[in-house]
C-alpha cells in the first residue's frame, strides 16, 4: 500500500511562535503528527483501534530523522507505505528537498 498528501502550514501556525524568534522553523513535532495524520488518511486499514479483549494501539515512532529545516508557508509532501512487517514508513518533502523520515509501528498496550 501507498499513499501520499501534501500540506501547507501557515504562516501563522502557533507552533512558529517562539520557535525562534528571527528565523522561524517548523518543531519536529509537527512534522511527526503531520505524518501520523497522513498514515491514517492514507492507509485507513492502519488505524489503531481496541480489540475485543479490550487492548488498545497506539502509533510508536521507532526511527524519526529530521533532515532539513522547515520554514512558514512550506508546501510539504507527505508519502508513505506500509511494509509487510507491520511497520509504515513516512517520508517528508518540500519540493525536492527531503526534510524528514521515519518509521510507525502499532503498539499494544492493554
Amino acid at each position: 500500500m501507498l499513499g501520499e498528501t501534501t500540506l501547507v502550514i501557515a504562516p501563522d501556525h502557533p507552533a512558529f511562535a517562539g520557535h525562534f524568534p528571527g528565523a522561524p522553523i517548523l518543531p519536529g513535532v509537527v512534522l511527526l503528527d503531520a505524518a501520523v495524520h497522513a498514515v491514517c488518511s492514507a492507509l485507513p486499514s492502519l488505524l489503531p483501534s481496541t480489540t475485543q479483549a479490550g487492548v488498545k494501539q497506539t502509533w510508536q515512532i521507532s526511527v524519526a530523522k529530521f533532515l532539513s529545516p522547515v520554514g512558514p508557508g512550506e508546501k510539504l509532501t507527505i508519502s508513505c507505505a506500509a511494509s509487510a512487517s507491520g511497520s509504515t514508513r513516512f517520508d517528508i518533502s518540500s519540493g525536492k528537498r527531503k526534510v524528514a523520515t521515519g518509521t510507525l509501528v502499532l503498539q499494544s498496550s492493554s
